[in-house]
């Protein structure tokens, strides 16, 4: 029988500290508390260990180890998370990322950058932005996120609308696989050959490993930017602007709304000035040529007339633009002005479902009697309620999750998905069957076993009750009978 100072962990410990040193391996239990969650502070797990990896080869060492002795390992970014896929294991390794921060190379002429994966999401457009060029993915949390992060999630933004998600800007990564090796995918090159591998990577959740280096594409700074904030009377009316826009054959850069409760935490927070009254705000961003922004920007504000918009205005210069963003980009943390406590939940639905869907949440939170603010991206239906909630009062929290939970499955029938931009992570999976089916499920699992066949790398995160490789896709291990008390046999 293993003593507590033979443990696979504690081997992995004592060779890590060998290898790396002091300075690198967090044993404390304080300073591994530091790392107990991601953004999503409702899941708490204090890691057995940590790793700082200051470069790949650090990352390397402390896989492998994990590899030879079978011990889980998750990797960790900035910590913004907000679905638990950076959740440690008690009994595992956390590798942080945190000190990659090296922007390794620029090339203007071919559009493209080498980073760290540690490197923020913001400082890589400041780094480009005299010449002409930004990295376009923008989530919310850009000032602090990493991009190793935003590739593991797949992470969105405001402007994906037009531009797409972290998926669309990536070309090249390397990858510390679940076994150790440092592998190479993709490149600087438009069209590499062989199997899109880097599709399958980007927004796997670190399920399939951990990236250490990332290539990414660099977009350029559109000629001209015009910012609207109009208000309406109810959600119903800013959403049908919002058709309409799209309607029209306009692309913008960006449509946000936000609701009465989402614009009070934000106007107690940061005082940005929206439209008194207002039931709902839209934020539209217009770029590209003069010219065309020009005429969109008319076509823009004859649609929010006509569906009732007031206090309308665009933004006079770049400061007037960021005071209407700042809203908007605060509006998560801003909602702890007027909560305690919430879950930020993420779930998509059609565009034209928009008003429908937001009269149903607000249907479920009058019957429960927990209250949701809703803000999110307007124009490719991505959902981001806030659900409050004080968790000091008892049965608080509990509430609030069947309340964020009866939202995604809103979402799934409604013909959308249980994430946009957040991934699945811990807190999602769970929902994974919602809208999956067991063969569905079953045939993903065999692709991260053929990455991952000792379920080492983040295991616990996207799928609900993982199985283990080498089974049958969709049947139990031992005989093609599910276990006792799986609902229609579903066996994941």
């Amino acid at each position: 029988m293993q003593t507590l100072v033979d443990t696979p962990l504690a081997r992995v410990t004592a060779e890590l500290l060998g290898a790396l040193g002091a300075d690198q391996v967090l044993t404390d239990r304080q300073q591994l508390r530091t790392y107990e969650c991601d953004g999503l502070a409702q899941y708490k797990v204090v890691p057995g260990l940590v790793v700082l990896a200051r470069d790949a080869r650090d990352v390397v060492v402390a896989v492998r180890a994990c590899a030879h002795h079978r011990v889980p390992f998750v990797a960790r970014g900035s910590g913004t998370g907000l679905s638990g896929g950076a959740l440690p294991r008690a009994e595992g390794v956390l590798v942080v990322m945190a000190q990659m921060r090296d922007i390794q190379g620029i090339d203007i002429p071919n559009q493209r950058a080498v980073v760290e994966p540690g490197v923020i999401n913001l400082q890589l457009t400041r780094a480009v932005n005299p010449d002409g060029y930004y990295f376009a993915p923008d989530p919310s949390s850009q000032s602090v996120c990493s991009i190793g992060g935003n590739v593991a999630e797949n992470s969105g933004g405001a402007h994906c609308l037009k531009y797409g998600f972290t998926t669309n800007h990536v070309v090249g990564l390397d990858l510390v696989t679940p076994g150790g090796e440092l592998v190479e995918i993709g490149g600087p090159a438009p069209d590499p050959p062989g199997y899109d591998l880097l599709s399958v990577l980007v927004g796997s959740e670190g399920t399939l490993g951990i990236v250490t280096r990332v290539v990414v594409r660099l977009t350029r700074l559109p000629e001209t930017v015009q910012t609207v904030l109009a208000g309406f009377h109810s959600t119903d009316d800013a959403g049908a602007a919002t058709s309409a826009i799209i309607a029209a054959g306009i692309i913008p850069a960006a449509i946000e709304m936000m609701d009465a409760l989402a614009i009070e935490a934000a106007e107690k927070a940061v005082h940005c000035g929206y439209p008194e009254g207002a039931g709902a705000v839209l934020i539209v961003e217009l770029d590209g040529a003069a010219p065309d922004v020009a005429g969109e920007l008319a076509q823009v504000l004859r649609h929010c007339e006509a569906h009732g918009s007031f206090g309308t205005r665009v933004a006079a210069d770049d400061a007037e633009r960021a005071l209407i963003w700042r809203g908007r980009k605060s509006a998560f943390a801003a909602v702890g002005r007027i909560s305690p406590d919430y879950i930020v939940q993420d779930g998509v639905v059609p565009r034209t479902a928009l008003p429908r869907v937001l009269r149903e949440i607000a249907t479920i939170s009058a019957e429960r009697g927990v209250r949701v603010a809703n803000v999110f991206h307007a124009g490719d239906g991505n959902l981001h309620p806030l659900v409050l909630f004080d968790d000091a009062e008892e049965g608080a929290a509990e509430r609030a999750e069947e309340v964020a939970g009866a939202i995604l499955d809103l979402c799934v029938r409604s013909g959308g998905s249980i994430t946009g931009e957040h991934g699945v992570g811990a807190d999602k999976a769970k929902f994974m069957p919602r809208m999956f089916g067991a063969e569905d499920l079953a045939t993903m699992q065999v692709l991260r076993c053929a990455f991952d066949p000792d379920g080492i790398s983040n295991p616990g995160k996207v799928f609900p009750t993982p199985r283990l490789c080498g089974e049958r896709p969709g049947r139990h291990r031992g005989g093609d009978q599910p276990p006792p008390g799986a609902a229609g046999g579903e066996v994941f």
